[in-house]
């Protein structure tokens, strides 16, 4: 089977996972925090999405570019859940587990931000 580069990555990998268990915690929001759920699906999604972009460019300063912006929705994500478990509008396991992928998404896409923008400036 062939794969895209993105999909070879191990942070777009952790990035889908997170999206499938953002979308659990999603399906269980009370009808009134419709909003958090909203808001947490799009931010999820821009992960992988921007992670698969960054990965399809060729330039070094692109890529990094494309990356930084997915970690800002993964730093969004984890405010989401921050805020539902505050709330209690989650399950403890659901939010642990979710934290636990973030933390790893953000420091992949860190490292490979700060190993391209170094790249980058050699060339």
């Amino acid at each position: 089977m062939t794969y895209f580069d993105h999909e070879k990555l191990d942070v777009y990998v952790a990035a889908i996972d997170f999206a499938v268990i953002s979308d659990g915690i999603v399906e269980r929001l009370p009808r009134g925090r419709k909003y958090l759920g909203d808001q947490l699906q799009r931010a999820a999604t821009s992960i992988a999405l921007n992670v698969a972009e960054g990965a399809g460019e060729f330039s070094d300063g692109e890529k990094a570019r494309f990356y930084r912006m997915s970690r800002r929705s993964a730093t969004e994500c984890a405010a989401i859940l921050q805020l539902c478990e505050k709330l209690q509008l989650a399950e403890v396991g659901a939010i642990a587990q979710g934290r636990e992928l973030l933390l790893r998404v953000v420091a992949m896409l860190t490292k490979m931000c700060r190993t391209l923008e170094r790249n980058d400036v050699r060339t």
